[in-house]
């Protein structure tokens, strides 16, 4: 058994380094990309030990002495862990709960247009925002005087959100018209001569077309739910609306480049990024058993 074992292991190897062989030439493609990913994506992550240890940059990572789960600790023990726990789902799940059905709507409007002028300039006009916003601007020229709306708390998650779907809903539909372009026409003709109206085909082609799509995008969506955007909510916070504006991202922050408590900032990421991948293997898990449709 053992040298039959041998023997198979020694065939996958040489088969192995066969077909590496038969395909350098995409191998050598991906090198760039594999060059970039190690030295960017993996070789960083061994600063994850700063989370366990006392790091001061004198000592350097590997000087620090060891802490344990001190940092952990004091942060679950604190009271911003409610607080950034709780605005960091809120806006999270806000923003996937409005963001995430629009792009797919807005792809099964654009794809029902047949004015093709019209559909050009709704396109164009939809995807403007993700590169500029223009909202600022058109309530000045208006002359509009709004309310102190970034001063109260309860409206900052409403601004965020429907600022995210301002920017980013035309431009994240751009994916699903493009699934929609590559469904096959006789399929309509079909279902046109059986009668079937341009909502039916919308239920009985589209949206089936696009469920293997926006089921992948809705699955790394839900890996990011505790990755709220740093940017803007810093951009947008002030201390009067800081009660709902502070979240895992802006506190990891604060506690590492403005206080410089490294060792608290690196155990508040790294338990950040824990509860984002248990989220996408969990995700991921129950689409592969209600769907075939999942990342791996």
């Amino acid at each position: 058994m053992s040298a039959n074992h041998s023997k198979t292991k020694k065939k996958s190897s040489i088969g192995f380094v066969e077909g590496v062989r038969r395909s350098r030439p995409l191998y050598l493609l991906m090198l760039p990309s594999i060059i970039i990913f190690a030295l960017f994506t993996y070789y960083p992550m061994y600063g994850i030990v700063i989370a366990f240890k006392n790091f001061t940059p004198a000592d350097g990572i590997m000087g620090s002495s060891w802490a344990g789960l001190k940092y952990f600790k004091q942060y679950f023990n604190s009271y911003q862990f409610g607080l950034t726990i709780k605005n960091t789902i809120i806006i999270s799940l806000y923003t996937i709960a409005v963001t995430f059905p629009l792009p797919v709507i807005m792809g099964l409007l654009v794809n029902q247009m047949k004015a093709q002028k019209f559909k050009k300039f709704f396109q164009v006009s939809t995807y403007l925002p993700h590169f500029i916003s223009t909202v600022a601007k058109l309530v000045g020229v208006l002359g509009f005087k709004l309310p102190n709306l970034m001063g109260s708390a309860k409206a900052f998650p409403h601004i965020y959100v429907w600022s995210e779907a301002w920017q980013h809903v035309g431009w994240d539909s751009i994916l699903y018209i493009a699934t929609l372009s590559s469904v096959d026409p006789t399929l309509y003709e079909a279902a046109t001569m059986d009668g079937a109206n341009k909502w039916h085909k919308m239920i009985h082609i589209d949206v089936p077309a696009l469920l293997p799509t926006a089921t992948i995008m809705f699955i790394m969506r839900m890996g990011s739910v505790m990755s709220v955007g740093f940017e803007k909510v810093y951009l947008l916070q002030n201390t009067l609306n800081s009660t709902s504006s502070e979240i895992i991202s802006t506190y990891v922050y604060k506690m590492g480049l403005v206080s410089s408590q490294y060792s608290l900032s690196a155990a508040i990421g790294l338990f950040n990024n824990i509860i984002n991948l248990i989220l996408l293997l969990a995700v991921n898990f129950i689409s592969s058993k209600m769907s075939d449709t999942s990342l791996i």
